[in-house]
């Protein structure tokens, strides 16, 4: 298995000055099914060898097996066990900062009273100005429930916080936006609408994320029609894009026309949903979906997709994407020579890539390439950037056309950590709400 999919740990053991000590270790770690990363020298005496060694296991279980193989590998003793995972998110992985030192009482008069009041004053007369003298112009809430963490479920708002703490911090290194994560212990449709639209005049946009279907879909849609800022679901429409990017990537590779191919889409929650939707709006036809849920299929019917059994979108259609978050559903038998297959459940896809091109898919991928972080902080910082109230179909097509356009030869979406990807997903986001007039400021674009 790909170690992205194993877990890891960092095991710093003291071997007895012996030789054959570590080259007997390594072969009980991987007698055991573990394998070994790194090996970092610490210490060296004549009595003793520290090593920090990185494993990898299938999971806790088999980690734990690994661990204790290591523990009987005779002159070896464990010193420490490091889950580098956890530490990082010790205390949180963001904090806010002040923008300026307060190291002087002249500066804290201007910083806070008396000064401060002149500004209040202004925004007080003209609320618009709050845009140029506060953190609103760039601050956006990440909200969520809890119920539809990663591939997790319904665990909760508070184990959602580490998510809400990685999006934030990729808004602020990626595109200079200032994330706050907001967790509402509710998952009441209303208290949820009705508690954003409180905080709402505190930020620039909200984002909603990991919010369970199908209420995901009415809490976006009462807070659009209720909030002059714009409101995304990034589950959904942070998906459809990258999606998109990649099947105009993979169509191009091929040689497949995606404006005349059938299109399944496997799975029509929040994630399936939206994807259906951006490419019929794409490519003016319907795209055939499958869902056991009634409502999803009548959902998706409604916005003008056509119901088909899972068998039916195998045998009929040239481009599969699946979001159904079962592994294996996708029996290699099912493939059609000359496919394009998207199995995009983490961690686990509906079918291995290598399975899919061996069985004569031509061609295929997983979760691990089509990730959000390429949609979401662009998308985001463009239309802030244009101060416009909403987020349009075109503008998501737009972003997914540009990410389409910057993907190197080889390849199936851009470098996910490239900042030009992102500056110039958030320059077309911005030209798109002026083209559609709906724009409120002059668009300067955001540079690093």
């Amino acid at each position: 298995m790909a170690r992205e999919h194993r877990i890891m740990r960092t095991v710093r053991v003291r071997n007895d000055q012996v030789v054959g000590t570590l080259a007997r270790l390594l072969a009980v770690i991987s007698g055991a099914g573990g394998s070994v990363g790194g090996i970092k020298l610490l210490n060296d005496t004549l009595h003793a060898v520290v090593r920090d060694i990185t494993v990898y296991a299938e999971d806790i279980a088999h980690m734990d097996h690994v661990i204790e193989a290591m523990r009987g590998n005779p002159g070896t003793h464990i010193v420490e066990i490091r889950d580098e995972v956890l530490e990082l998110h010790q205390k949180g992985k963001i904090a806010i900062r002040s923008r300026y030192r307060i190291d002087s009482l002249s500066t804290l008069r201007r910083v806070y009273t008396p000064g401060v009041a002149e500004v209040c004053l202004k925004i007080a007369e003209n609320p618009a100005l709050a845009r140029n003298f506060t953190i609103t112009s760039h601050l956006i809430a990440i909200v969520t429930d809890g119920t539809a963490v990663l591939g997790l479920g319904d665990i909760g708002p508070l184990a959602g916080m580490p998510v809400m703490e990685g999006k934030a911090m990729l808004m602020e290194t990626l595109v200079g936006l200032s994330g706050v994560p907001i967790l509402l212990d509710t998952k009441d449709t209303d208290e949820i609408v009705e508690t954003v639209a409180n905080i709402a005049l505190t930020f620039a946009a909200i984002q909603l994320e990991d919010i369970s279907a199908p209420r995901c879909f009415e809490i976006e849609r009462r807070l659009q029609e209720r909030l002059d800022i714009p409101v995304m679901h990034d589950d959904q429409h942070g998906t459809a894009v990258v999606t998109t990017a990649a099947l105009m990537v993979a169509t191009r590779q091929t040689g497949t026309d995606l404006n005349e191919a059938v299109i399944g889409q496997i799975g029509l929650g929040a994630a399936g949903n939206a994807i259906g939707r951006m490419l019929m709006r794409l490519t003016g036809n319907p795209v055939f979906g499958a869902d056991l849920s009634e409502d999803s299929r009548k959902r998706f019917q409604e916005l003008g997709g056509k119901i088909a059994a899972l068998p039916e979108i195998m045998a009929r259609s040239d481009i599969v994407i699946a979001t159904t978050g079962v592994q294996g559903l996708i029996k290699p038998e099912m493939v059609r020579k000359g496919q394009i297959i998207l199995a995009l459940s983490n961690p686990n896809p509906e079918i291995d890539p290598d399975e899919a091109l061996a069985a004569g898919a031509a061609f295929a991928a997983d979760g691990k390439s089509v990730n959000n972080v390429l949609g979401f902080p662009g998308i985001f910082r463009g239309i802030v950037d244009a101060n416009a109230p909403r987020i349009t179909d075109e503008m998501y097509l737009a972003a997914a056309q540009t990410l389409a356009d910057m993907t190197p030869d080889g390849y199936l979406v851009p470098y996910p950590l490239d900042k030009k990807v992102h500056q110039a997903v958030a320059r077309a986001v911005a030209e798109k709400a002026i083209e559609q007039g709906i724009a409120r400021a002059e668009y300067v674009p955001y540079v690093d």
